[in-house]
């Protein structure tokens, strides 16, 4: 589990509830009308900019909000590192068995690429085709959760707009005036609430998770390309680390070697 996710979550309702409860009663905040409006409107919008494979698509990849990243780019170097040195000691075709070892799709369709005998150019053009439709189904899902927190706020003030025009039609009935606002401001709350709280916060972690998994396939495909081209296994370590922060470059050789069927990692 991420735990930032995970605190940012909790802490975040903590202190809106705690703030609400000071105010007054929660029940003061809790509105139907103003929930259908809001998230039901937002919801609906939604559907209609979007198919709906998309839709239930983009929810599906919330759980990798709550996941924790499962490999680094050190240990992806690492990696490709032993695979240099099967290479340089046994030959290529010797990648193929532990292409088996490997559950990553991407990094054993590129080893299984050169073990068959695929021109350079031609798998560099393969796996990078694949990244870049990798990163535009990303996209996709990022941009159902910023369509809906971008829409979120304006059915808020749609909410607004419906209490306002009920209130004015009861200006005759004083005791209808405080639950028309109620619902006028009630549904401006839920509409900036629900777009950053939650769908702004989930299209930035998707983003970010991306980023790590995009990064992670250029350097296995820099990584295979150098295999495939027999250089050295420290030259290709020395190359791999300019991918990396400073501080994350002194984890390569630190790690320990992944054991035997145990997951390299698998994509988003």
């Amino acid at each position: 589990m991420d735990i930032a996710t995970i605190i940012g979550f909790v802490l975040g309702v903590v202190f809106i509830v705690s703030s609400m409860s000071m105010v007054g009663p929660l029940k003061w905040f809790f509105s139907y009308s103003s929930i259908m409006i809001t998230i039901g409107g937002t919801i609906c919008a939604t559907l209609i900019h979007y198919p709906w494979n998309k839709f239930i698509n983009a929810f599906k990849t919330v759980k990798y909000v709550l996941q924790a990243k499962q490999l680094a780019p050190a240990e992806i170097i690492q990696k490709i590192i032993e695979l240099a040195n099967i290479a340089r000691k046994e030959g290529l075709l010797a990648l193929e068995e532990a292409a088996d070892q490997i559950n990553d799709p991407f990094l054993r369709k590129g080893i299984l690429l050169i073990v068959d005998g695929t021109d350079p150019d031609l798998v560099r053009s393969i796996l990078e085709t694949e990244l870049i439709f990798i990163e535009g189904r990303h996209k996709e899902s990022q941009g159902v959760f910023e369509t809906m927190g971008t829409l979120a706020p304006g059915f808020g003030m749609i909410g607004t707009l419906i209490g306002l025009i009920a209130m004015l039609q009861q200006l005759h009935n004083p005791e209808t005036l405080g639950p028309a606002m109620g619902v006028a401001l009630i549904t401006t709350f839920y509409g900036t609430l629900v777009a950053n709280f939650i769908c702004t916060p989930i299209a930035g972690k998707l983003k970010t998770r991306s980023s790590e998994e995009i990064l992670l396939k250029e350097v296995m495909i820099e990584g295979l390309l150098s295999i495939q081209a027999g250089e050295n296994p420290r030259i290709i370590e020395e190359k791999l680390k300019a991918f990396l922060a400073p501080n994350m470059r002194k984890e390569i050789g630190k790690k320990e070697e992944v054991p035997e069927g145990e997951s390299i990692g698998a994509g988003v």
